[in-house]
């Protein structure tokens, strides 16, 4: 039997007036370019074999968000389940991340299916900081779990 594909990423979290707020990405193409509701996420992205799921982790924020993640320490927050049996291993760190505009890797897609017309779209079209509330119906179902994880620190 075939492994199930790991990914790793990071949840960024910070205490404001409304509460505890979470650095989230809007997924980029044409699919979710009208969606808000599950059409977020934590940056995250496939963890290479044999690679440490931090490092993983760290470098796909660099890639997803354009800037490194930001040098404080990080602690194993949870892994979450998706229906499909993937994995993503979640790292979460307190910072004030100040990156408004993502600078994300692009990768290309046929749109609209079976058109031939190829588009370059990045995987990370736009960034916020939002409250739990608010993450628990932006973010992919997949990856709501990890909102309780950050409540439970």
């Amino acid at each position: 039997m075939a492994s199930r594909e790991r990914s790793a990423g990071i949840l960024l979290y910070r205490y404001a007036d409304a509460g505890i707020e979470v650095y989230l990405g809007h997924m980029g193409g044409p699919f979710w370019a009208k969606k808000d509701q599950g059409a977020w996420t934590i940056p995250k992205g496939v963890i290479d074999e044999d690679e440490d799921p931090l490092v993983a982790a760290l470098r796909e924020f660099a890639e997803e968000i354009g800037t490194p993640a930001p040098d404080v320490e990080y602690s194993h927050l949870c892994d979450v389940r998706y229906a499909s049996g993937k994995v993503v291993t979640v790292f979460a760190a307190e910072s004030d991340f100040h990156v408004t505009e993502p600078d994300s890797n692009t990768f290309e897609v046929e749109w609209p299916r079976g058109s031939g017309t190829m588009h370059t779209i990045p995987e990370i079209d736009a960034v916020a900081w939002v409250t739990i509330d608010e993450a628990r119906t932006r973010l992919v179902k997949g990856q709501v779990p990890a909102l309780d994880a950050i409540l439970a620190l």
